[in-house]
Formats: C-alpha cells, sequence, structure tokens
C-alpha cells in the first residue's frame, strides 16, 4: 500500500488548509485511516482518524471544532480539513491505514504511513 498525502503549505493564523491522502495498491475493506502530525523535537502525535464507514470518527483535544475529516472509498482518499489554524499547529502532517483498527488514535495501531505534509502557521 503507498499513500501519498498532498495539500500542505504555508498559511497565516486563523487560515485554513484542505490535506488530502490517496492509497494505492492493496485495499481493505474495514480499516480506519488516520492523520498524525510532528513538530520539530516532539513525538508524532494523533490528530484524528475516521473508519471504513465514514460515520466514526476520533479527534484529538488540541483539534476538535477545527479539523475535519472524511473520506471517499471509491477514491480510497481520506481528507483533513483544517480551519482556524494556530501556530502550534504546525507541524509534518502523515496519513496512515489501519488495517484492523482496534485503537485508531494511537500510532502503534497503524499499518501503513504516508511520506508526509509540512504545514507551517505564521503568527
Amino acid at each position: 500500500v503507498q499513500l501519498v498525502e498532498s495539500g500542505g503549505g504555508l498559511v497565516q493564523a486563523g487560515g485554513s488548509l484542505r490535506l488530502s491522502c490517496t492509497a494505492s495498491g492493496r485495499t481493505f475493506s474495514s480499516d480506519a485511516m488516520g492523520w498524525f502530525r510532528q513538530a520539530p523535537g516532539k513525538e508524532r502525535e494523533f490528530v484524528a482518524a475516521v473508519k471504513w464507514n465514514g460515520g466514526t470518527t476520533y479527534y484529538a483535544d488540541s483539534v476538535k471544532g477545527r479539523f475535519t475529516i472524511s473520506r471517499d472509498n471509491a477514491k480510497y482518499t481520506v481528507y483533513l480539513q483544517m480551519n482556524s489554524l494556530k501556530p502550534e499547529d504546525t507541524a509534518v502532517y502523515y496519513c496512515a491505514v489501519d488495517v484492523y483498527p482496534r485503537t485508531p488514535t494511537t500510532t502503534s495501531s497503524y499499518d501503513f504511513w504516508g511520506q508526509g505534509t509540512q504545514v507551517t502557521v505564521s503568527s
């Protein structure tokens, strides 16, 4: 499975960005897709996840109310709409696939990872 992220960039505080991640290769019928981020000098942290049915979503407390995750199963693509961005949202954002999701908010649950896309929020 290959994951390719896009949509990162530089934005001012209060602005918005939409990240996309498309998976290719083998697909799964009951997976979860998630977004994580890693800032310099910090560990990779959970941001949001969505199960195959699209109706079950998870968010980190730090992004609730500002970020929205969604997926298009026909395109095997997951999106992250990020609004009201803050400088502390600056990080490399990674998408990932959790083939047999049990704890889709944890890094260790995920099986496949993308290369990441940089998001920089200026103050």
